[in-house]
């Protein structure tokens, strides 16, 4: 049986698959442009495809989905039979998705609520896994809002690169912070703030940075129970043993989570990104 309110997402939520099984959360997927291909993420391309174009310097552009995607997506959830449908996706400050997602609402058959929750990766997964908890338990769609809207204020997210010039080339980050970053060959961290990502802080070394991204996390997440998600691309070693630390460092930890990103978001991070989102429950 379909439950009363449906949870909707895209493909930047990098939620564990399990986790989107088990509440019935349903992904539209955006677009990348390998060269001339225009390719789905999750299921056309791989993140070492991606990695191994960006090496070799192929241009790499991303796309939102189109309006008639979600539109087709809302009749599937709808005919599924739910009576009212939670659409929650990444900042509009870092994609048209949120657009798309709004211009075919208008046309749903059923009521539609979009929610802009200016976070990306699995900052914008725990919104919808709190949007879906909701909706499990018999929640309105409001009562959903609410809880996905809470969970995104409370949440951070912070970055590791190892430059900033793949942020710089899909115009994620400002040029002239991107040009100060290479010429003072420093390691940048950067964070997720009102939906925008902007340089948190300059680091002379790889190592060095790291170390200060775990302690940014530890200190974030204080004694409070915290869901975690440790995010990587083509830096799975670096994740894991950053995430046995933060394992032992964080007390109030719940959750924690260690994936690869989708080819979306490492377009505009480059291979060597380590990413940690901090979500208070």
């Amino acid at each position: 049986m379909s439950r009363h309110v449906a949870i909707v997402t895209d493909s930047t939520a990098y939620l564990p698959p399990r986790a989107t099984e088990r509440h019935g959360i349903t992904s539209v997927p955006l677009t990348v442009v390998l060269g001339d291909r225009a390719l789905e993420e999750g299921t056309e391309i791989s993140t070492r495809s991606l990695a191994q174009a960006l090496q070799k310097r192929r241009p790499v552009t991303t796309s939102r989905p189109s309006p008639e995607r979600f539109a087709e997506t809302y009749r599937r959830v709808a005919e599924s039979g739910a009576t009212g449908i939670v659409s929650l996706h990444l900042s509009a400050e870092l994609s048209g998705t949120y657009d798309a997602a709004v211009l075919a609402a208008r046309e749903a058959p059923v009521p539609v609520r979009v929610v802009d929750t200016g976070m990306v990766a699995m900052a914008l997964g725990f919104c919808a896994l709190a949007a879906a908890e909701v909706a499990d338990a018999g929640g309105t769609m409001d009562e959903a809002v609410t809880a996905a809207e809470k969970r995104a204020a409370g949440t951070s997210a912070y970055f590791y690169v190892d430059t900033l010039d793949y942020l710089r080339r899909g115009g994620r980050i400002g040029a002239a912070q991107a040009l100060l970053g290479s010429a003072l060959a420093v390691k940048p961290l950067l964070q997720l703030d009102d939906g925008r990502i902007d340089l948190l802080e300059k680091v002379r070394t790889a190592s060095k940075a790291i170390a200060r991204l775990e302690e940014i996390v530890a200190d974030r997440a204080g004694g409070a129970e915290v869901d975690i998600a440790v995010h990587h691309l083509a830096a799975a070693d670096r994740a894991s043993a950053l995430a046995e630390r933060l394992r032992t460092r964080v007390p109030g930890l719940v959750d924690l989570h260690v994936s690869e990103v989708g080819a979306v978001i490492g377009a505009h991070t480059g291979p060597g990104l380590l990413g940690v989102v901090v979500s208070p429950r």
